[in-house]
């Protein structure tokens, strides 16, 4: 994993609203701060960025929004090994 693809997924808008959405589910209410707080933690997570670089690498034009690259039951996992507390 590489420190530019990390950086990539930490930028990626789709894959910003789909984490935004994981939170959600997790009862976070404000979601897309938790993103903001959390996305370097989440885009250099292993189950995040190995699957995440590999689409980078095999050209997908959607890595962050493909669900095939990171499942949303991956996300869930990322998002719950990362938790943001609401203060």
């Amino acid at each position: 994993m590489s420190f530019n693809t990390i950086a990539q997924c930490a930028i990626d808008p789709v894959f910003g609203r789909r984490t935004s959405a994981a939170y959600a589910s997790e009862g976070v209410v404000e979601a897309d701060r938790a993103w903001q707080a959390m996305h370097w933690a989440i885009a250099a997570d292993p189950s995040v960025a190995a699957p995440y670089e590999s689409a980078v690498l095999s050209e997908n034009p959607d890595p962050g929004g493909d669900e095939s690259v990171v499942t949303d039951g991956m996300l869930t996992a990322a998002v719950q090994a990362h938790p943001f507390t609401e203060t």
